[in-house]
């Protein structure tokens, strides 16, 4: 990682610290929920980011990696298998703490898989689908390869709201809290607020830090090559159809893991989220913030989510997602936010955090 990724990487570890106490000063703590849910939603577009702006490929079927992700861990931490206990199998993964013995909201015994089991599944699952389709689809390019993700996400869409387990239109509720460490838990309860979002700001940093080491790699060379010419790629001895696969899989394990995680927030998941209007939102995010500029994907990521689940467009929200989209494509191809402008609201945010550091010391005092 270099020097500007780092001290990127510093500032936003240091506003991710300074935001629960910044929220409070201001009495606006409510707004640490929308937020911790935009996170979670921006996973998806920086994973997007990387196939869109570093492998030159387009996918409309983000929002059915994310869904995957959601519903595999609501099925399964849903379902009782109270009927099975005594079995040979079911006392076997009890053992293995493979599954949970719990009581409902109605005091009546359930037993159900853990969710570290089906975080493992959530991305397994995404690997094996992503791999399948990538296999033929992204021998497809332009628009060919936007219309064949846009017809998995529906097929995806048509499966989570036409079948009895999932749901159906009502989508699967009472996903059972995820217990990470005794005094961490990942759910909606509001005592437990500033821990989820802190969580959710680990997760979002361990996944950029993956992704700007993969960009300053080799293999992050070899995407930005691809990104320019497949054809000279290919000359130049690049497997342009491994690397192309590859990022398309990393990118559905970050929606997946997005779809994880707010699903146990939330406490349940719903079909919306798998809706081919979810995947036009985060191609939005990704070409308003810069195909290439994972950060400008990442702040546009939070703040139109935010601005989003506060309710701020209303009614029109699919459609202003969709008006982003067209107007950038029109008038900004490369995005709104330059390098230039980066480094420049880094120091500023520097400089207001060493501000409201030595206010904060000053009132210690």
């Amino acid at each position: 990682m270099n020097k500007e990724n780092l001290k990127a990487v510093s500032v936003l570890f240091t506003i991710i610290l300074l935001t629960p106490l910044i929220t409070s000063l201001l009495d606006v703590n409510f707004y640490l929920t929308q937020l911790t849910m935009s996170i979670y939603y921006a996973i998806v577009s920086i994973g997007l980011c990387m196939l869109m702006g570093y492998a030159g490929q387009i996918s409309m079927g983000q929002a059915a990696f994310f869904s995957i992700g959601g519903y595999t861990t609501a099925v399964l931490t849903t379902i009782n298998l109270i009927e099975y206990k005594g079995s040979f199998l079911i006392n076997l993964l009890m053992k293995l703490r493979v599954l949970v013995l719990d009581k409902n909201v109605y005091d009546n015994d359930v037993l159900f898989f853990s969710p570290w089991v089906t975080f493992f599944f959530a991305i397994v699952f995404a690997l094996i689908i992503s791999f399948v389709i990538g296999i033929p689809v992204l021998k497809l390019k332009g628009h060919y390869l936007a219309m064949a993700t846009m017809g998995f996400g529906i097929i995806i869409y048509k499966i989570v709201k036409g079948t009895k387990i999932l749901g159906q239109a009502d989508g699967i509720s009472a996903v059972p809290l995820f217990k990470i460490l005794p005094f961490l838990s990942i759910d909606g309860d509001i005592s437990n607020r500033i821990e989820n979002f802190y969580f959710a700001g680990f997760i979002l940093l361990l996944g950029l830090i993956i992704l700007i080491n993969l960009i300053n790699s080799r293999v992050g060379r070899a995407l930005r090559s691809l990104h320019g010419s497949e054809e000279a790629s290919n000359s130049m001895g690049i497997n342009t159809s491994k690397y192309k696969l590859y990022v398309f899989m990393l990118g559905a394990v970050f929606a997946s893991i997005g779809g994880f995680f707010l699903t146990h927030y939330n406490g349940g998941i719903g079909p919306s989220e798998a809706g081919v209007m979810k995947s036009v939102r985060y191609v939005a995010i990704v070409a308003v913030g810069g195909m290439a500029n994972i950060w400008g994907t990442l702040i546009f990521g939070i703040l139109l989510n935010f601005l989003s689940l506060r309710g701020v467009f209303g009614s029109l929200d699919d459609a202003v997602f969709g008006a982003i989209l067209i107007l950038v494509m029109i008038f900004a191809p490369d995005g709104l936010i330059k390098k230039r402008f980066l480094d420049a609201l880094i120091v500023k945010c520097k400089i207001i955090i060493k501000k409201i550091q030595l206010k904060l010391n000053k009132e210690g005092n």
